[in-house]
């Protein structure tokens, strides 16, 4: 584990996204949002890692699911920030498929 910016052990291979006020909810996206860009998604994905929210609060509090939450995190460590673009996710999800992951077999990229 190698100590993070965030004043944390991230275990390594883990990335951390910086945020201005690490400590403060009122720094992650409203409640309410319905439109997320790639920067809210990795604010929601540092404050799990760091432990402000659980995956469950936070599925909660933004209205999805723990399976998409999930697939976020997945993306934003095999492939960073970019990766959580929406206009991104069906080419990272192509090249997942067609890298042959174990449990992939029978899947069609598409």
């Amino acid at each position: 584990m190698t100590e993070s910016h965030l004043g944390y052990a991230a275990p390594a291979g883990v990335n951390v996204l910086p945020m201005a006020h690490k400590s403060e909810l009122d720094n992650l996206p409203p409640p309410n949002t319905t439109r997320w860009v790639a920067r809210r998604k990795g604010q929601v994905i540092n404050a799990v890692r760091r432990g402000l929210l659980s995956v469950g609060d936070a599925c909660n509090r933004y209205g999805i699911s723990e399976e998409e939450y999930h697939s976020w995190e997945k993306l934003f460590d095999r492939h960073g920030t970019r990766a959580l673009r929406v206009t991104r996710l069906k080419d990272y999800r192509r090249k997942y498929l067609q890298d042959g992951k174990p449990g992939d077999e029978g899947r069609v990229a598409s």
